[in-house]
């Protein structure tokens, strides 16, 4: 994944005490620590719904044959995909977020189940200090059949960890803990020849003195030595420099992977940064070392050609990982792109799609991978039922989403930010609970907020909460959030003797890491009654809103612009966070 000037790692040496930890594991706890949250006055939330309304999927309804393409709607970028036997098993990027690296599984690459998370625990995560688009970057999942093992091997820029890979017999079952590996860098993949040699390909930066260029970066190669999960000293070597055509000054050569075909090694590579030159490039070699010779026909991927203002549009197309289809003969290939609002921005994040590759050649080129991309794809052969949304399985298209909180189990969808969610949440019978950390969104710490991702251009995000604030210093509500820098806070505090409703909106200056936040707009609010507290958006136009009698809505603060909470303005790598708040920490002021 590009890095880029703008995105300043955080090495601060903020720590938070936090309480004893509710839960052990994934259930949450009913028992005498719920009792001590009510005791801090926690918000309980309960009735959460979710609703996808894009107009995209009514107008192109699937057909028996079909299913939509993204196949991960939201932030679930830089993919990527390996199998086992029927087994498939797919990874996403997660930076900041808590647990780590999305893992799902699938048996025919239409149908997905999220299994967990690999990065589950405090020894294998830590991110408690960093800004949200640091942490975990592109991680890469590889089965090696010559010990049955499965890889992910990721880079993550926090706590002190730099590139690793964990392990596993079973991708169920949990993963081991990180063995940091000696190399810099970005992007690393593992390759498995037939003889069982393993080889470790990453980005880097040139050698010292020889930077042609602002973006001029190389593929390194590494010997790994499988038994001591380690790269081997002094075997490292550059195969490509700068990209495709030096002479050109291509920028960001990065995601690498390796892929071996009738005999030969093909390099697989993104090419152009992830904004809107974003690609997809090949090169093949007689050795996993090289050298590496360009395709002449490249990219093979990319959508950077195509007016602006096109219909239905999918953008910044790359980043892809390649995996051999159900018919075991057609491959097909993972990729990250985009699809904007009507403001041309990104609010949803780098999504997950996936096309057929047509490999009949001696080079792979996805198919319909350098025309306009469609909104639906034909079903991979052998394969007739479509069981996204049902029975557990990922939902994508126009959905809804809804959470009761009475399970023990919260849905993996459900995320904290710079630590467990389990530190800060318990469901009792009255609905899930949130200790308010004493941090507030806007800080670089872990924030006593569970996420949900926005999967949608037109959204509503709606939840009842039951709480009365005790002080100025504690809120609770909802936020939308691109980062700690840019996001809106809609909650209920107290001024003076009485409750308040608030929406505040943060937003970083220009040119400065300093933020500047405002009450767009706050009132008086009677707290008889649990609130229920609603985020609802048509492409770049967001509206924050309440009922007191759960069904007639106050609009506050009018229609503002989700502008903070894309991409192109917030900059970063997520897309827009969703979230259930509270916090003891509050400065917002109701005006």
């Amino acid at each position: 994944m590009q890095i880029r000037s703008s995105i300043k790692l955080q090495s601060s040496t903020i720590f938070l005490v936090v309480c004893l930890a509710l839960f052990s594991g994934l259930t949450a706890s009913t028992t005498g620590k719920s009792k001590k949250l009510q005791a801090q006055n926690a918000p309980v939330f309960t009735n959460f719904v979710y609703q996808g309304n894009d107009e995209v999927y009514n107008d192109f309804p699937l057909k028996p044959d079909e299913f939509y393409n993204p196949i991960l709607q939201g932030c679930y970028p830089d993919p990527s995909i390996t199998r086992k036997g029927d087994d498939y098993f797919l990874v996403c990027s997660s930076f900041a977020m808590f647990p780590g690296v999305p893992i799902f599984h699938s048996k025919d690459l239409v149908n997905w189940t999220q299994i967990g998370h690999v990065l589950d625990r405090k020894t294998q995560l830590i991110v408690h200090d960093c800004g949200i688009s640091a942490g975990i970057y592109a991680p890469q999942i590889l089965y090696n059949p010559h010990n049955d093992t499965f890889y992910m091997i990721t880079t993550q820029f926090s706590g002190g960890f730099g590139n690793i890979v964990v392990k596993t017999k079973d991708p169920f079952k949990g993963w081991s803990d990180p063995v940091k590996l000696a190399f810099n860098g970005i992007d690393p993949s593992l390759f498995f020849d037939d003889n069982g040699k393993g080889y470790v390909i990453h980005n880097d930066a040139p050698d010292r003195g020889k930077e042609l260029y602002e973006g001029h970066r190389v593929i390194k190669v590494w010997e790994y030595d499988v038994a001591a999960d380690q790269v081997i000293p002094g075997t490292d070597q550059i195969i490509v420099d700068g990209g495709v055509d030096l002479a050109k000054k291509p920028i960001w050569i990065e995601a690498p992977h390796i892929y071996k075909k009738n005999g030969k090694y093909y390099l697989m590579c993104a090419e152009g940064g992830t904004g809107d030159w974003h690609s997809e490039v090949i090169f093949v070699s007689n050795n996993p070392k090289g050298p590496y010779t360009p395709a002449p026909a490249n990219p093979i991927l990319t959508q950077r050609h195509f007016p602006k203002d096109r219909e239905n549009k999918v953008d910044w197309a790359g980043h892809a990982d390649l995996v051999l289809g159900p018919d075991n003969s057609t491959y097909y290939g993972v990729f990250l792109a985009v699809r904007p609002n009507e403001k041309q921005r990104v609010n949803t994040g780098r999504e997950t799609f996936i096309l057929p590759v047509d490999w009949s050649g001696e080079f792979p080129v996805f198919v319909n991978g350098l025309v306009p991309m469609e909104p639906k794809l034909k079903m991979p052969k052998g394969i007739t039922e479509n069981k996204t949304g049902q029975k557990g399985f990922f939902p994508n298209g126009n959905f809804t989403f809804a959470d009761d909180f009475t399970s023990e189990k919260l849905d993996y969808r459900w995320i904290g930010l710079r630590g467990p969610r389990e530190d800060f949440i318990a469901v009792s019978k009255n609905g899930l609970l949130i200790k308010p950390f004493q941090t507030n969104i806007k800080e670089v710490k872990p924030t006593s907020t569970l996420f949900y991702r926005q999967m949608h251009k037109t959204f509503t995000f709606t939840a009842t909460m039951n709480y009365k604030p005790e002080t100025e210093k504690e809120l609770a509500g909802i936020v939308a959030l691109q980062s700690e820098r840019f996001n809106y806070v809609f909650g209920i505090t107290k001024k003076g003797a009485d409750y308040y409703i608030l929406l505040e909106r943060t937003a970083g200056k220009v040119r400065s890491r300093e933020t500047e936040s405002k009450i767009v707009a706050s009132a008086k609010i009677d707290l008889g009654q649990p609130v229920r507290l609603q985020v609802s958006a048509k492409g770049d136009d967001y509206e924050f809103s309440y009922s007191t009698n759960g069904t007639d809505f106050v609009n506050v603060g009018g229609t503002v612009s989700g502008d903070i909470l894309s991409t192109d303005v917030a900059g970063g790598f997520t897309g827009c966070l969703l979230g259930l708040y509270a916090t003891s920490a509050n400065n917002a002021v109701p005006e």
